[in-house]
């Protein structure tokens, strides 16, 4: 076992671990099942990294989204850790070289999706693995209670089963109680250690603004807020036009959200990484996985459905520590439209079960068939060809997203992949052979290295291109021709959204929606929309009290900086001022007058605050103690 102080430094650059995370890492060193429980921004993937390069094997990271799987796989590997994915992207050859790598301790941390868990191959290559550890990121998604419930998590038990001894590390950065318990009883953590930070961030200053001209009251924020800034709104159409009216005012703004083509995506967000561009306003499919610690304001044009969404967007700004603010602004519609947005969100099992046989039809599936087949997914397309409205057909998807039966991938992209399927001496043969690509393939092993041969590697076919001095059409020709003769297995970049087959089809009239817990999941949902309704119009408690408070933690004090703390701060300042004037008012008229005279005559007011503002007159020099230990009033 490596020292972990060693360990962090050679890989993380960090001389000291944050407060649980070494605890944490021990528990797991010891074989003992652990939940983390982080703020966003506190450190989570080093609680799970860390350990793993200490030990022997291959961790299995189980996470929900494919845009975090690929970001957490090249940081990884940008420390020069060995890191793979598997996701809907992949073919069974690629799929096949990444579980060999795993069992031949070429990699150190496999990323995969809870419903890849449940495939034989997976199973079967799982039980020749060394593994040393089972982490489950996004933990709250195992929970019918959180707020992004998969129920594909739950097969993540089953998994277990086949990994004796090996300990389970959960973590997530938004979870209640009754959600707590479900993580620790659906992925049979017992005896598990649990390690919770304070939700409670010190430099965030939380703010809730009821304004009917919401754009003014923005760019208000952003003009005295200096630094880079978030701004999310509900759709798509609404990241551009407030992007516009932000320019037309002098900021700098973008807009961003996962229908943009994959490359503006990027540009997009390096340019904002990069502090090219101020501001980014986006839908909320941005800022997942992107670490920049100097956000200093993260602003909600709209409210998001539930709290534990907003405490992780809005916990986006300030992770360096630094001050930063968190602000939402809302008007009575935005509050009648949240309720209302709850029950749009659930279309009638008709409509499900009709947008699902729709596919099959759309895809030409059989009953039985299609387990795992990903195909582009155009949904303009799909419901201009079957006449279904758009809003529906997407709250339908969603559902059968969130059953298990499909998914959705909206912002995919996966870049041309190639990987050589002969040998190194069947490789020359062919060079021998067809001498005119001698050049080309010895361009393509400087350009991608040995990997060629064991794994499928990303490439460029413009960087070829360049490299090449020659056109980029010639490029694809070439490689389409050695794909041919079965050298290569080339498959050009694919930047549309993908959606995957997770079962075999049903027949949409036997389709096994779980009726009684969408209905208890929509009532939640309604529940959630009420704690974020409740949070924005609230104007006597501290917000980071409230916050703390819908995520179980009742033993905090008022944050101090939040737009309620800071309006009761200025009302109490008032209050002592005026309570000030009076009593030097008095003092002055009695010319001497004893404590116990005061006390009297100001009866109505508390003892504590009347001592209080005694106290500061006192200490400001404005009344004194006589020789006789009267109150008079100081002269200078």
């Amino acid at each position: 076992m490596s020292d972990l102080h060693a360990v962090l430094k050679q890989y993380w650059g960090y001389d000291h671990f944050r407060p649980f995370q070494e605890d944490a890492i021990r528990c797991v060193l010891g074989g003992i099942d652990t939940l983390v429980l982080l703020p966003t921004g506190g450190g989570k993937s080093i609680c799970f990294q860390v350990p793993v390069m200490a030990m022997e094997g291959v961790c299995i990271v189980v996470t929900p989204l494919i845009a975090l799987m690929k970001d957490q796989v090249e940081q990884l590997k940008r420390r020069h850790i060995p890191a793979a994915a598997i996701h809907s992207g992949m073919n069974k050859h690629e799929i096949d070289i990444t579980l060999d790598n795993c069992i031949h301790g070429i990699t150190k941390f496999l990323y995969v999706s809870p419903e890849r868990l449940r495939t034989d191959i997976m199973i079967q290559r799982a039980k020749q693995m060394k593994i040393c550890l089972l982490a489950v990121d996004e933990a709250h998604c195992i929970s019918a209670w959180g707020y992004d419930f998969r129920p594909s998590y739950l097969l993540i038990s089953d998994f277990r089963d086949i990994l004796p001894g090996v300990p389970v590390m959960a973590l997530t950065a938004t979870a209640t109680e009754e959600v707590r318990a479900d993580i620790l009883d659906k992925l049979k953590m017992k005896s598990a250690r649990v390690f919770k930070q304070s939700f409670a961030r010190a430099n965030l200053s939380y703010s809730a603004f009821l304004e009917e001209n919401k754009e003014r009251k923005l760019v208000q924020i952003l003009k005295n807020v200096p630094g880079t800034a978030i701004v999310y709104v509900r759709t798509r159409k609404r990241t551009k036009d407030i992007a516009d009216s932000l320019g037309r005012n002098g900021i700098k703004a973008l807009s961003y959200h996962a229908g943009l083509p994959f490359k503006d995506r990027s540009d997009r967000q390096m340019g904002w990484i990069k502090n090219q561009t101020r501001v980014v306003v986006a839908t909320n499919a941005f800022g997942m996985g992107i670490d920049k610690p100097d956000v200093r304001s993260v602003i909600h044009f709209d409210l998001p459905e539930n709290l534990e969404a907003y405490y992780q967007e809005a916990g986006r700004a300030g992770r360096d520590e630094k001050k930063a603010y968190a602000v939402a602004l809302f008007n009575k519609i935005d509050l009648e439209e949240l309720a209302e947005s709850v029950e749009r969100k659930y279309p009638s099992f008709e409509i499900i079960r009709g947008v699902y046989q729709a596919l099959a039809n759309y895809y030409k599936i059989p009953v039985g068939g299609a387990e795992f087949a990903s195909f582009s997914f155009d949904i303009q397309d799909f419901t201009g060809i079957f006449g279904l409205p758009a809003s529906e057909t997407h709250y339908a998807l969603k559902l059968l997203e969130e059953e298990g039966f499909i998914q959705l991938s909206e912002s995919f992209n996966e870049p041309s992949k190639l990987h050589f399927i002969v040998d190194n001496r069947q490789l020359y043969d062919f060079q021998i052979r067809y001498k005119e690509l001698d050049s080309f393939i010895k361009v393509l092993l400087r350009l991608y290295g040995g990997e060629l041969f064991t794994e499928y590697v990303r490439i460029s076919e413009s960087e070829l291109a360049q490299i090449y001095f020659a056109p980029q059409q010639e490029v694809v020709k070439k490689l389409l021709f050695m794909k041919e003769r079965d050298i290569l297995e080339y498959e050009p970049r694919r930047d549309k959204p993908q959606l995957t087959f997770l079962t075999p089809r049903y027949d949409a009239a036997l389709l096994p929606l779980n009726v009684v817990e969408i209905e208890k999941k929509k009532d939640r949902d309604r529940q959630k929309a009420k704690a974020v309704v409740n949070y924005a119009s609230h104007t006597q408690r501290c917000r980071t009290l409230l916050l703390l408070e819908y995520f179980n933690e009742f033993d905090a004090d008022p944050c101090g900086v939040c737009d309620i703390c800071i309006a009761n701060k200025k009302r109490e300042h008032s209050i002592d001022e005026e309570l000030g004037k009076a009593i030097l008012s008095y003092v002055k008229q009695q010319s001497a007058v004893s404590p116990r005279e005061l006390s009297i005559a100001f009866e109505n007011v508390a003892e504590k605050i009347l001592l209080e503002t005694l106290k500061d007159l006192i200490i400001e020099e404005k009344i004194e103690y006589d020789a006789s230990g009267l109150l008079t009033i100081t002269h200078a």
